[in-house]
């Protein structure tokens, strides 16, 4: 398959599972966090279905940063918007954006799947397509949700937002550029490998930079919406769980399959796992 049609296919499979997501939640009669829930649990179990049709979980890579833009902008044609609220709706644009753009760029097609899904297929056999909806699918798509519902909230509220949010969102700001180098500096290594590690720019003292800009993208929006809204620590709930999942998850994943190279140990031992700075 051609890495055009791909693109075309993963287009399509968003937009159904966009606007079903969006049917849901306008016909359910429940409170909006779970409305909301409901329907991005559907859009999700939507996009696993094609990904089981075309035998590659790589369907749902883009999702995590499409959800948050489809979610925010919805509630953005139906909420009373104010200069702090347009605030969050443009930060987390500049995020999901120039994270679907990454995607984008290092998409390869749907005759290529992430090698992580590929690894645990090896390695739970049978139990694999369980494994696929819920740790690949189903839970990723919760702790976005979780990530993106402060956002919501503010944008639902009819109170003043205080402008002690505007920090926060600066700090999701500065977290975005970090990612976005981090991405760059990531993408000229691999066009140009001359060593087993990349050992430049913020890569030299961390061995995921870019990880670090996630978890600050999400901290920020949480503490902008606990700070503009007065209150409400529960918010930071969702920026816990997706740190959890980095440290917990994503990291070891990615130093386990870099440990095969040699040299990782000295490498580990130079470099911290996040923050970008002398070890």
């Amino acid at each position: 398959m051609k890495r055009s049609t791909s693109f075309i296919i993963v287009t399509i499979v968003y937009v159904l599972a966009s606007i079903l997501g969006i049917i849901t939640y306008l016909l359910l009669p429940f409170k909006p966090w779970l409305n909301l829930l409901i329907a991005d649990v559907l859009a999700t179990v939507l996009t696993f279905i094609f990904s089981v049709i075309f035998k590659n979980a790589s369907v749902y890579d883009p999702y995590w940063s499409v959800q948050p833009i489809v979610i925010l902008l919805a509630f953005a044609t139906a909420c009373e918007l104010t200069p702090v609220k347009l605030a969050f709706i443009i930060v987390v644009l500049i995020w999901g954006v120039r994270l679907t753009a990454n995607w984008a760029y290092t998409f390869l097609g749907l005759n290529h799947q992430d090698w992580r899904y590929t690894m645990l297929k090896e390695k739970t056999g049978d139990f694999y397509p369980i494994i696929n909806f819920v740790g690949i699918h189903l839970v990723p798509t919760l702790i976005v949700y979780a990530v993106t519902y402060p956002a919501v909230e503010v944008l639902l509220s009819s109170k003043h937002i205080s402008a002690l949010a505007l920090p926060f969102l600066l700090l999701s700001l500065l977290a975005v550029i970090l990612q976005g180098t981090a991405d760059v500096q990531m993408h000229r290594y691999r066009n140009n490998r001359e060593t087993p590690f990349i050992r430049t720019g913020l890569w030299k003292y961390s061995r995921h930079p870019n990880y670090l800009g996630e978890i600050l993208m999400w901290w920020g929006i949480a503490l902008a919406s606990v700070f503009g809204l007065g209150g409400k620590p529960y918010l930071i709930i969702g920026a816990i769980l997706n740190t959890l999942l980095f440290i917990f998850v994503s990291i070891p994943l990615a130093d386990n399959r870099q440990a095969k190279k040699e040299g990782f140990n000295e490498y580990k031992k130079q470099t911290h796992a996040l923050i970008p700075i002398k070890k």
